[in-house]
């Protein structure tokens, strides 16, 4: 993978065999999430094939993964995405990642704060430097969330500590996060990337299919009392065999 110059693209994109690696790349702005970032996630992730089973989202750098929004451009009263049609927010579509039918790991570099852990948290999986730190800063500056902050974090980590962060504004750091469920584990700094490749490449290895359906099944057995999502999962196997 050649290395990011900072008049390159708003995403830095490169593929290895069935693994996409999309670096956030706006290091100058701590890769905050601007209009022109949005369309690009969204166009790229929609635009990836079947070839490509994996992807790593990280940021360029060593201070941030994602700042959040661009406050800049929040400040000229412009949307920063399309409004759409009012049912579907940056929770359904993912900041655009959901128009991918494959496996999103986050390798989280630096901070990840607000719209950046939010971001975070719409990848499947993740894996920390020992470095990052993680915040809200929505109480901060005065607005609600709109992407999986109130919902999917007190899942992840409790209510306590989902409040505690929410309505602190304080960061916390990368083995706080680990301990309290927010990441899957933290590797040092300069492993991050390869970590998270490796780990990409073991999931790519198996069929795109099942990988995709059973990546479905968990989010939808999450969102379920554990009764229904038993019964949910023997529908689904059964389908499954019967189709395949």
């Amino acid at each position: 993978m050649s290395e990011i110059q900072q008049d390159e693209p708003v995403l830095a994109v490169s593929q290895e065999g069935p693994v996409a690696i999309v670096t956030l790349n706006r290091p100058k702005a701590m890769n905050s999430i601007s209009r022109a970032m949005f369309a690009e996630l969204e166009r790229t992730f929609a635009g990836f094939g079947d070839d490509v089973r994996a992807v790593v989202l990280t940021g360029a750098g060593e201070r941030a993964f994602c700042a959040g929004l661009d406050t800049k451009e929040m400040a000229s009263g412009e949307p920063l995405a399309p409004a759409g049609d009012g049912t579907q927010g940056f929770g359904h579509t993912r900041f655009g990642l959901a128009g991918f039918d494959g496996i999103v790991i986050a390798a989280i570099n630096g901070v990840a704060v607000a719209g950046g852990l939010e971001l975070a948290l719409c990848c499947d999986i993740r894996i920390a430097s020992t470095t990052a730190r993680f915040g809200d800063a929505h109480a901060k500056v005065g607005l609600l969330p709109g992407a999986l902050l109130s919902s999917l974090l007190p899942h992840l980590i409790g209510v306590a500590r989902a409040k505690e962060i929410s309505l602190s504004s304080r960061l916390i750091d990368a083995a706080t996060a680990e301990r309290w469920g927010l990441v899957n584990r933290l590797v040092e700094p300069g492993e991050l990337l390869n970590a998270a490749k490796e780990l990409a490449h073991d999931i790519a290895r198996h069929d795109r299919r099942i990988i995709s359906a059973y990546n479905r099944l968990i989010d939808d057995n999450f969102g379920m009392t554990y009764a229904d999502a038993i019964d949910n999962e023997f529908r689904a196997s059964s389908d499954w065999q019967v189709g395949h």
